[in-house]
């Protein structure tokens, strides 16, 4: 596994939301860090257009909701409980289709009890938006009303494409970036930046880009930035992040394997370093400042650089997906921070769907993978004699898949097999991890589940989950291409797995009590109400049965409903003679 360390380099970044987790990260891996926050959140003065899309998804008129961040949503519920439609809201929302663009909206809104239709995929840009869109609707989106939470600025592509689809689209917008109030760090940045006094450049968001380049318009210095930028190696998180460098004329030296922080922090650790040597090292060959369509010799360092082909929007390399390093928190992360960061993240969540969220995020935030799963062992029934207990117990415990770090709503909670089938299945009965770096469909334990892509990964590592000795879960991490997996990667999922053991119980033991106190007072309100068709239509216990399943069955009812309307009526006609009175 490479070493990831800036060397004692000067590390600029422009983050404005994370400051302080990104000088941490960049001191961690050995940098000098100079965060200089580029940009503010505002949010709106007037809550007009959210409160008007609210009252239209309250109506009914809205069909489709793509949410763009987490903040956006958590923003956008609080302006609509400031105004006292909250519960009407949520249960408007949770009615319609939603499409979150990646993880964050994705697990902010199943912080309020809903569940996307889809997620836009890595990197979560508006092209991956507008596919998963296609995708989800294909024609009928001719017919379908959109609305769209805006983050910060328009998307004008993403609005024309949708417009062009859909039968309208209204835009939401909730907040907005501006520049910071207090200008003088970044225009002491763009002169650091012009006189050399940083080494490497950290972009992760396009409004960073933006913003610098204003700073430096207003001080008449871009022409002298954008020397100093050519002279130092420049890392942008992702497409979008790039899209707009390359449209000031910024060609970024490269993007991360995956476009997130952690990642981009660690392996512009381990490059960029060599891509400065570099690129110093030509300058000085040639004799000026390298020009802005001149790129190092190199066509990969260190091997693990990829060349893509040229797309048009992505004409920068990109960290290969395979590269055998632990990104994010991991390098010089101390025992007990990590302790302490994986207790942050599962004590925020008290359902099991909850917990499980929260781990399955830490999990891909720690170990590159293009899959995780947690799957949870559903309790069986025990038994006095320990022979007959083992035997049934390995033929009547099923391992239930509750979490996917990727969309398949169709498939959780769904999808189970039973303890020793499959690699999962291997795992649950020997207590042991696995760890596959290639062609794990060939291995003798695999089991082919016909309704998951995974199933064609490369790779995988699999470890138990334990909590008092006992088995309680397996997590899978897969890669879609070949991996070899450390052994300081299988340790730490190792690790993991003993940690949430006993939370993911204690979840699961919680959600099976309110399941089973849901259904004690379902089977009371159903009694009552049997016994009030007995008393009124002369019907016995199993005639008054029937008749509320055949009315449950054509209203598309549950029994519980159809229940609560018989005593809601028997109610109503005990205040029948007093309202007469009051007459």
């Amino acid at each position: 596994m490479a070493h990831a360390s800036f060397e004692g380099l000067r590390v600029l970044s422009l983050e404005s939301r994370r400051a302080k987790e990104v000088e941490k990260l960049i001191r961690t891996y050995g940098g000098e860090p100079f965060v200089v926050p580029a940009m503010r959140e505002v949010r709106l003065e007037t809550n007009t257009a959210a409160l008007e899309f609210s009252q239209r998804l309250i109506a009914g008129e809205i069909d489709v909701v793509v949410f763009f961040t987490g903040a956006g949503v958590r923003a956008l519920v609080d302006v609509i409980a400031a105004a006292g439609d909250r519960d009407a809201f949520l249960k408007a929302l949770g009615s319609v289709r939603i499409i979150a663009r990646g993880p964050k909206p994705d697990a902010a809104l199943k912080e309020l009890g809903i569940k996307p239709l889809a997620v836009a995929q890595e990197p979560s840009t508006w092209h991956e938006v507008i596919g998963v869109i296609d995708r989800t609707f294909g024609e009928e989106l001719k017919s379908l009303r959109v609305a769209v939470q805006e983050y910060g600025a328009s998307n004008p592509e993403l609005l024309a494409a949708l417009s062009e689809r859909a039968a309208s689209v209204l835009k939401v917008p909730v907040y907005r970036w501006e520049l910071p109030q207090n200008l003088q760090p970044l225009r002491e940045t763009v002169h650091g930046i012009a006189q050399a006094q940083v080494d490497i450049i950290l972009f992760t968001t396009a409004v960073q880009v933006i913003h610098l380049m204003m700073v430096a318009q207003e001080m008449n210095l871009v022409p002298d930035l954008m020397r100093g930028l050519r002279n130092i190696a420049v890392v942008s998180v992702g497409p979008t992040t790039t899209a707009e460098l390359l449209h000031y004329g910024i060609t970024p030296d490269f993007e991360p394997s995956r476009p997130k922080l952690g990642f981009l922090v660690n392996e512009a650790a381990q490059y960029a370093g060599q891509v400065l040597t570099q690129k110093r090292e030509l300058a000085a060959e040639m004799g000026y400042d390298l020009l802005p369509t001149e790129k190092p010799t190199a066509t990969a360092l260190a091997g693990e650089l990829a060349t893509e082909p040229p797309e048009g929007r992505r004409p920068v390399r990109r960290v290969a997906e395979s590269t055998p390093t632990m990104a994010g928190f991991t390098d010089g992360l101390s025992s007990f921070e990590f302790v302490h960061e994986i207790s942050r993240r599962i004590a925020a969540a008290d359902p099991l769907h909850g917990v499980l969220d929260h781990i399955v995020g830490f999990v891909t935030g720690m170990i590159p993978c293009d899959s995780c799963f947690i799957y949870v062992i559903e309790a069986n029934d025990k038994s006095t004699d320990k022979s007959a207990e083992r035997t049934a117990k390995k033929q009547a415990d099923k391992l239930v898949l509750r979490a996917s770090s990727n969309p398949h709503a169709e498939l959780v909670d769904r999808l189970d097999l039973s303890v020793g089938q499959g690699i999962t299945g291997w795992v649950a009965e020997h207590r042991e991890p696995v760890a596959i770096s290639a062609k794990a469909s060939e291995d003798p334990r695999f089991k082919v589940f016909s309704n998951l892509p995974e199933d064609t990964f490369e790779a995988i590592l699999s470890t138990p989950i334990l909590c008092a000795n006992k088995v309680v879960g397996v997590i899978n991490l897969q890669h879609r291409l070949s991996y070899e997996h450390s052994e300081s990667e299988v340790r730490l999922l190792s690790t993991i797995g003993f940690l949430v053991g006993a939370e993911i119980e204690r979840a699961r033991l919680e959600s099976e009590n309110v399941q089973l106190a849901d259904r004690l007072e379902t089977r009371k309100t159903v009694e009552r109400a049997k016994g009030i068709l007995q008393r009124d239509l002369g019907l016995t216990e199993s005639e008054s049965y029937l008749l509320m399943q055949k009315e449950s069955r054509q209203r598309r009812k549950s029994m519980r409903e159809i229940a609560d309307a018989l005593l809601l009526g028997e109610e109503l006609k005990k205040l029948r003679p007093g309202l007469r009175a009051e007459e």
